[in-house]
């Protein structure tokens, strides 16, 4: 006897979404319309404060004779660029499923994470080719002496951005974006370039004009560190990588406290975007009658859509505890 049960998990209860009742949340059209209504929110301050942030540091930069600062600056405005595709990532992810995409649409939203990589790593190469250019022609160019200007403006930048980047992470976390939350270690990466920035303009301040330049190569840095984290994250997903054994370990407890269920045979999990897809198969008595059977899978499925509100779609199926002894 074999029974197969599957549906779509719902978020948590007080998750602050206005749900209709009786219909699947990912299609669901409140849910999708406040989900994009907080996101666009957050990145339209994102975008005010970018744009602020890379014309002041590029104006103390050019004025207050820092390579550093105007490195710092194109980071800034690298990120006006990336809130846009983080917007588009978004609203295109959070499209119902149709008929050429029966699953939805959330893997669209991991390609909006890996075009901001590519910028990122773009942007920080560009960065450290500046810096290394001018440390290796500084016998034909002279370095110059910053002053204060843009060593006010790199506190500034630093104080802004690593609050940008706890804002937009907050958010990121509720609505479980990867496309928000690159955008905050966006924002985290500006801000240790800006970290970066000060330092060198401190000590150029101080006689050791080489570590204005020097500071940009350090920043190219950070940036391609961050970009390859963001990266490996939206890769992982794409590729189908499964939860973290903590994780499946919980689905396991949950599932063998349901009653019926004599042994696990299989559990698979999958990435998919933010979402998480989940296969069971379990053993259950062989004298069961198939109504009894699917009422074994549904409560299993009940029961990880209450524990695990990530989880998009779990299939359950059935095996005969006979068949499962006989195997070993």
């Amino acid at each position: 006897m074999q029974s197969v049960y599957h549906g779509a998990a719902a978020p948590s209860i007080g998750s602050g979404y206005p749900l209709t009742e009786g219909v699947s949340p990912m299609d669901n059209k409140e849910f999708i319309l406040e989900r994009k209504r907080i996101a666009t929110r957050v990145s339209l301050y994102s975008i005010i404060v970018n744009v602020v942030l890379s014309v002041g540091k590029l104006a103390a930069g050019l004025l207050g004779h820092s390579a550093a600062m105007v490195s710092d600056a194109i980071h800034s405005a690298s990120d006006v660029f990336a809130t846009f595709i983080v917007i588009i990532g978004i609203r295109v992810s959070s499209r119902k499923s149709d008929d050429e995409h029966e699953y939805g649409h959330e893997r669209l939203e991991c390609v909006a994470s890996i075009i901001l990589a590519t910028l990122l790593a773009l942007t920080g190469l560009a960065i450290g080719a500046n810096g290394a250019e001018q440390i290796l022609h500084r016998d034909t160019a002279p370095l110059q002496i910053p002053t204060l200007l843009p060593l006010a403006a790199a506190i500034i930048s630093i104080v802004l951005k690593e609050g940008m980047y706890w804002y937009t992470r907050h958010y990121a976390i509720n609505l479980k974006s990867d496309a928000l939350m690159a955008d905050a270690w966006h924002h985290r990466s500006d801000a240790l370039s800006s970290i970066g920035s000060l330092v060198g303009i401190a000590g150029a301040r101080m006689g050791y004009p080489i570590l204005d330049p020097l500071a940009s190569i350090v920043i190219c840095l950070m940036i391609l560190q961050a970009a390859y984290e963001i990266f490996k994250g939206a890769v992982d997903k794409m590729v189908d990588r499964s939860c973290p054994d903590e994780i499946e370990d919980k689905m396991r407890a949950v599932i063998e406290q349901v009653d019926g269920v004599d042994h696990i045979d299989l559990l698979r999990t999958r990435l998919f975007g933010s979402r998480i897809y989940v296969d069971v198969e379990i053993s259950a008595d062989d004298d069961l009658t198939l109504l009894e059977s699917h009422h074994i899978a549904e409560r299993i499925h009940h029961q990880i859509e209450m524990n695990f509100p990530d989880v998009k779609h779990c299939m359950v199926h059935m095996n005969p505890i006979s068949e499962w002894k006989h195997d070993f």
